[in-house]
């Protein structure tokens, strides 16, 4: 992802700084969102010193370009996974241990547009983020619950 966004970066006209460097070496190692002040912790536990608003500013940045999106349901930010894909991009986040995961669908993008159109609203961009348990979390409290059962009810 880092030599993709650099790509992107250059192809735009932006100069590749150490500062956003950093930022999207950080992203590309999380595993869930991360918030400006998370980052700028990671970055103090490598070494590295980074203002929250500069931090803030790359993400904006970031933003404008697909290469980062930000989850309204934690309020930090992901790297892009899909940044080659079409359509609007949509987010399954897990209240429990934070993964998120990126997916498109084109099909749903075209027909909410029809249905604001329907209504008279002229929407220029989609955004939509599912709650609950990844597969992982779900198989867990599953087994919890298996467990927390009396041996004559199984």
């Amino acid at each position: 992802m880092v030599q993709d966004s650099i790509r992107v970066l250059q192809a735009q006209g932006y100069k590749v700084t150490k500062p956003r460097r950093q930022v999207l070496e950080i992203l590309e190692e999380a595993e869930e969102s991360l918030s400006p002040y998370d980052i700028q912790r990671l970055l103090r536990q490598q070494g590295k010193h980074l203002n929250h608003v500069t931090i803030y500013r790359i993400l904006d940045l970031f933003c404008s370009l697909n290469l980062v999106h930000r989850i309204l349901l934690s309020g930090g930010f992901v790297k892009c996974t899909l940044s080659n894909k079409e359509g609007c991009h949509r987010f399954m986040v897990c209240y429990h241990c934070g993964a998120t995961q990126e997916f498109v669908d084109q099909q749903l993008c075209l027909q909410e547009s029809k249905s604001t159109q329907n209504l008279g609203f002229h929407t220029q961009y989609h955004f939509s983020e599912s709650s609950g348990l990844c597969s992982a979390c779900y198989k867990k409290q599953l087994q919890k619950q298996e467990e927390a059962q009396p041996q004559s009810n199984r």
